[in-house]
């Protein structure tokens, strides 16, 4: 339902109800009133009503008191009994690589059957006349598990003309090439093992058949021509639009390319930004060919990026893969065999941890708070040791590191986030049983059932952040909505497979909204600015469908923003569909 009766109201001296009219610079600029509003703060949960002015809350409280914050000017919101909340924070999502997939590639689900998929190609391939490469994705995990497709190359050749084809799997780690695209990268029988990766070979014939693992697809993505700047200062203007919709007013992009920084920073100089954006640089392009970080660079990118809502104080690095029908995230004890013969493994860490150790202490040095892509708990804890040794150097200087997808840890491990002030970051949203949850129990085994230890997390006293990882996780868009009914529930949102994921890791309502809104401020590096609604903070609020307490938690996923404001600006107002 809309917003009922969004109306700029007079207050004149003399109406009934009205206090004492304030001066034009007393005056609030916006008021909500007649809410259900939670505020998230420990010290007011609840209000009726909010003021705003200048962008900032100066009132959260009664109705009758928000009155004497009206003027001849304000714009008064009568929120008709809905639910207000503080915007949501996004803490791993990549908005400009999210819009490069749907504006530029063939896109096709993770459901598509290999019928699906030969139908989809040849729609691309034939919409495509005039260029030579077709990226695209995402294929499940466990396709060729599924299905029984002997030679994933030249399958793919039967349907891709002329063209060099590259398609990305669910996870976004892996590859699937056909033989032209292969060719063009030089990748044949002699070539040779990829650091941090692998070139899947035929058992017989020891061809590359197609698969490439991790860094392996490098050597395919970087003979693919670029997006021109216009082209990708155009996703990445949509990806950040593509927020408020979602009631997310704060972002951290989880793995940003120097190109991406310098989009962001010139939305922010042009047009400004509808959210906090918090940029992770990735250190890969900074990298020395013996894994050294040069500080200066980076430091230099970073400098140069700065604006308004826009901090680059962040970075990346990709330590592990995924724990799934690849086994390339780092583990402590061996995944399952692929087969009865099969090699056992424990995945890899891309960097050994001296050169791990040194780069987040380096970092550390210079006031960037680091996020590794830790999917294993033997790369979380490689992490952690890296943030021990980073304190032990550089002493306490309060940034809070943080282990991404922090879904495997070891037990014994849990203690040491608080001890060294680290964040554990749970994304993408697969906290429930799903065709990606299948997989990585097939590939771990029996430990697979106790992933993602949210609730082990907060009761040692840990800040825990979500992120969606879109474009690369379980779902088509950003929507944070799924994600904190299955931290709840810890059930299918759509109720597509049966019962639980680890149930005894369910949340309650108010821990669920904690991570999204509280815990998200403080990844942002911006707590005393934004996360609850308290007098002084930034006017980051957004209207919902229903109230999250009131309906089943269930229903969480079905929740629609029916207003976004943004520093007290209305950034986005849904339509009312009932006129």
């Amino acid at each position: 339902m809309m917003i009922k009766n969004a109306i700029l109201t007079v207050c004149t001296l003399g109406l009934m109800g009205c206090a004492e009219q304030p001066s034009q610079m007393d005056s609030a600029d916006l008021i909500l009133d007649n809410g259900k509003i939670y505020t998230a703060s420990s010290d007011q949960s609840w209000a009726e009503a909010v003021a705003v002015k200048d962008g900032k809350l100066i009132y959260v409280g009664s109705s009758e008191e928000a009155k004497s914050y009206q003027g001849s000017q304000t714009k008064v919101i009568d929120l008709d009994g809905q639910m207000a909340m503080p915007g949501l924070n996004d803490l791993h999502v990549h908005p400009a690589y999210g819009m490069t997939v749907e504006l530029y590639e063939c896109v096709f689900p993770p459901t598509f059957t290999p019928d699906d998929l030969a139908k989809k190609i040849t729609e691309c391939v034939e919409r495509n006349p005039d260029v030579l490469w077709i990226s695209g994705g995402q294929w499940e995990t466990d396709f060729f598990i599924k299905y029984d497709i002997y030679s994933p190359r030249e399958w793919l050749d039967q349907y891709s003309g002329d063209k060099a084809i590259l398609l990305r799997d669910s996870s976004f780690h892996n590859f699937w090439a056909n033989s032209k695209a292969l060719e063009l990268a030089g990748i044949d029988i002699n070539s040779p093992p990829v650091d941090g990766g692998k070139i899947v070979r035929d058992s017989v014939t020891n061809e590359p058949n197609g698969l490439l693992y991790e860094r392996a697809s490098d050597l395919v993505r970087v003979v693919i021509p670029g997006l021109t700047d216009e082209q990708f200062l155009r996703a990445a203007r949509a990806g950040i639009d593509a927020a408020a919709p979602f009631g997310i007013t704060g972002l951290k992009e989880a793995w940003a390319s120097v190109l991406a920084l310098e989009s962001y920073k010139k939305i922010a100089e042009d047009t400004g930004l509808n959210a906090h954006l918090a940029v992770a640089i990735s250190v890969e392009p900074f990298l020395s060919e013996d894994k050294v970080l040069d500080m200066e660079a980076f430091n230099k990118a970073r400098n140069d990026n700065r604006a308004k809502n826009l901090n680059p104080d962040f970075a990346k690095i990709v330590l592990d893969g995924v724990p799934s029908a690849s086994r390339t995230a780092a583990m402590l004890n061996d995944y399952q065999p692929h087969n009865e013969q099969g090699d056992t493994t424990k995945g890899f860490l891309i960097y050994p941890p001296e050169k791990l150790n040194k780069m987040i202490a380096d970092l550390d040095k210079s006031g960037v708070t680091v996020k590794t892509h830790a999917a294993g708990d033997w790369s979380a804890r490689a992490t952690l040791d890296a943030i021990a040794y980073a304190r032990q150097r550089n002493g306490d200087n309060d940034l809070l590191h943080e282990v991404s997808h922090a879904g495997f840890i070891d037990p014994t491990d849990i203690p040491r986030f608080k001890e060294l002030g680290a964040i554990a970051e749970v994304s993408p949203y697969i906290w429930f049983p799903s065709v990606k949850t299948s997989s990585i129990i097939r590939a771990v085994g029996e430990r697979g059932n106790q992933y993602w230890p949210v609730k082990d997390l907060l009761d040692a006293g840990i800040d825990v952040v979500a992120g969606s990882d879109w474009p690369a996780g379980a779902l088509p868009n950003m929507t944070p909505w799924v994600g904190m009914e299955a931290l709840i529930t810890r059930q299918n949102p759509w109720g597509l497979f049966p019962g639980h994921l680890w149930e005894k890791q369910a949340l309650t309502v108010e821990e669920a909204i904690d991570i999204y809104t509280l815990h998200g401020a403080q990844g942002l590096k911006l707590a005393d600015q934004t996360g609850s609604l308290e007098v002084g903070k930034s006017a980051d609020i957004i209207v919902l469908n229903h109230n999250l307490f009131e309906i089943p938690p269930a229903d969480i996923s079905e929740t629609e923003v029916q207003m976004t404001i943004f520093e007290g600006r209305i950034v986005y107002e849904k339509k009312d569909t009932e006129e």
